[in-house]
């Protein structure tokens, strides 16, 4: 559908997409399986920070209360809170692209 869209728009459509995959048919996911996604698609940004206590927090957020399910809005909110937190992302910043 964005064939022709820009680079940051290619990204958020894939983002949906790869939610939408994993939802269910009202379009939400388990905290459970919002976890999951997280640790198998987004891996890089958060591998190393377990130790850090807003990583944990919104982990912990993830494995309590099971019968609450996240929207895609409330996903796109983690993921970029665990990217702004992330060491993935310092290292991004300090890359120079050449074009």
């Amino acid at each position: 559908a964005l064939g022709k869209g820009s680079d940051l728009e290619k990204a958020f459509a894939t983002a949906a997409l790869v939610y939408n995959n994993s939802a269910d048919p009202e379009g939400k996911l388990s905290k459970a399986e919002t976890k999951n996604l997280l640790q198998t698609q987004f891996g890089g940004f958060i591998r190393g920070q377990e130790n850090k206590p807003k990583y944990q927090e919104i982990i912990s957020t993830l494995d309590e209360e099971l019968e609450n399910k996240i929207d895609f809005e409330d996903f796109m909110i983690l993921l970029v809170s665990l990217t702004l937190m992330s060491d993935l992302l310092q290292e991004i910043k300090n890359m120079k692209t050449t074009k």
